[in-house]
């Protein structure tokens, strides 16, 4: 028998306690299972409030649709879908109609975006590419400034000063040299009052420029200055730089900051009550007086008479609802396919 086959004799003796580096691992241990186990309940508890908080967005959002559908229900049910195409507008014989609202709304939204947003783009342009290094901060200030003024002093402004001066000086010679221009001439043709959907889409279009100039701007900084100093480097122009370089890379931004300022035109109010006319008749002109939706209800709503009136007057905050959703899913359609290019191009 070698010295590896002979048994193995264990001695007997009392147990003695474990020494201190090894207690001191054992408790580590454990501490280190409580604090996993109290973070996995934080993460837990995190979780379940940001969800319950999504939800509350979502279940705030049913509900005002619901409200007001349950409130416009008896105009809807009066009216069915001549209430979108009638411009009839009758509080006496409860007669009433979207028509010229809607087209106000969706008119002025639209000159605002063609002077906004091409008034935006030279401004972001000018605070990122072209402007010395002085006159940037000061101004991109000026620029935010503009956002925070309330909309009834725009109104305000817009009143007593933009539409005399626009009715004494700029309506006669757009009734003068565009009036008898075919196609578009009808468009600039009425007497000169200053006021009317065209002076409410150029003080809606002041009142945009801010926030898609902030917005562009802010996207045209992040662009990784290595891609334009590339182009710059085999000769091309600034403007080729922006179109080519920099709007590639930032139009979902671009996008959503017009998608932002059209969000603030179709929901203006108090700007639009003052310079738009509020009459309820649907002209070509874009000099003769109008409505928006917006408008229709900070004028009539306090002074809405009977049911039907009052439901009238909520079915159209239904119909800018609707509008609204409409835009907002067109842009995420939009922004959709221009990934899917990027993807085909790739």
């Amino acid at each position: 028998m070698t010295a590896f086959d002979q048994p193995v004799q264990l001695e007997e003796g009392p147990v003695t306690a474990p020494s201190l580096p090894q207690t001191r691992i054992v408790m580590s241990k454990h501490l280190s299972d409580a604090q996993l186990k109290r973070q996995h309940w934080l993460d837990l508890l995190f979780r379940n409030t940001t969800l319950f908080f999504a939800f509350l967005v979502l279940a705030l959002l049913a509900g005002i649709l619901i409200s007001l559908f349950v409130g416009a229900y008896p105009a809807i049910q009066a009216f069915g879908l001549k209430f979108l195409v009638s411009d009839s507008w009758n509080p006496v014989t409860e007669e009433f109609g979207a028509l010229v609202p809607i087209v106000g709304t969706l008119v002025t939204s639209f000159i605002a975006l063609l002077i906004g947003i091409p008034v935006s783009f030279g401004i972001a342009l000018f605070l990122t590419e072209l402007s010395p290094r002085w006159l940037k901060r000061p101004l991109g200030t000026a620029i935010e400034l503009l956002a925070g003024i309330p909309s009834i002093i725009y109104g305000m402004w817009g009143l007593f000063v933009f539409a005399p001066v626009f009715a004494d000086h700029v309506e006669p010679w757009l009734n003068d040299h565009v009036g008898p221009l075919p196609v578009i001439g009808g468009l600039f043709i009425g007497p000169p009052m200053g006021i009317g959907v065209l002076t409410a889409g150029i003080i809606l279009s002041i009142m945009v420029i801010p926030f898609i100039a902030s917005v562009m701007r802010d996207v045209f900084e992040i662009v990784p200055a290595v891609l334009k100093e590339s182009a710059y480097g085999v000769g091309c122009t600034t403007w080729e730089v922006v179109w080519n370089i920099v709007l590639p890379y930032t139009k979902a931004g671009v996008i959503g900051g017009v998608m932002l300022g059209f969000g603030r035109a179709l929901g203006e109010t108090m700007a639009v009550t003052f310079v738009i006319g509020n009459a309820y008749e649907l002209q070509k002109s874009l000099l003769m007086p109008g409505n928006s939706i917006a408008s229709a209800l900070a004028n009539e709503f306090t002074e809405a008479v009977g049911d039907l009136y009052t439901s009238a007057l909520i079915e159209l905050g239904l119909i800018l609802f609707v509008i609204t959703f409409i835009v907002l899913a067109l842009s995420k359609i939009l922004l959709m396919q221009l990934r899917k290019s990027e993807g085909r191009q790739s």
